[in-house]
């Protein structure tokens, strides 16, 4: 029996009934069916469904595996697992190989994650610790921003010496003015 087959799973489903929440769906496809290019191609005999999965959320996912660093991959990996629809949202956060690794990991429009990795020794870990939401800047002032679960906004500049450094800071040159 699966120890973990009791817990809660590691997402949850959106509400795609609730007014203005839009999935991507759409008419993709029945702009492009009746074109010439298309009548010709192969293309156009494959199936109208596609293999979008809208309407989940793997915040509770992002979650557990922050609270995971440090612990055993091997452990960490088969819970997750266990308490998922699909595997492939793991590897969205973790990165198993060198050149996979991320300091920030965007999910979503306006979700920001540490990165994380598998070290030598087997053990989950964060590609950049000292990262944190203050080193966050948003992307659009409409949206709510969030670092791991924490909200970050724009800083004034009387505040802060140093801009922030991150998704949607400014590019700096490298003359003071």
């Amino acid at each position: 029996m699966n120890p973990h087959a009791s817990k809660k799973p590691l997402y949850r489903k959106v509400n795609t009934k609730a007014r203005n929440v839009h999935h991507d769906f759409g008419g993709d496809y029945r702009h492009e069916r009746n074109t010439k290019n298309n009548e010709r191609s192969e293309e156009t005999r494959r199936a109208m469904h596609g293999k979008h999965l809208r309407g989940l959320d793997y915040t509770p996912l992002c979650r557990f595996l922050l609270s995971k660093v440090g612990a055993d991959w091997d452990q960490v990996h088969s819970e997750a697992v266990a308490r998922l629809d699909r595997p492939e949202p793991i590897f969205w956060l973790v990165a198993l190989r060198e050149d996979e690794k991320k300091d920030v990991v965007r999910i979503g429009d306006a979700s920001y994650y540490s990165g994380l990795f598998v070290d030598a020794e087997g053990k989950l870990r964060v590609v950049n610790p000292a990262l944190g939401p203050e080193h966050m800047t948003p992307t659009c002032p409409c949206c709510t921003h969030t670092f791991n679960g924490i909200r970050f906004a724009e800083q004034s500049k009387e505040t802060s010496s140093n801009p922030p450094v991150g998704p949607g800071a400014p590019a700096r040159s490298g003359t003071a003015s």
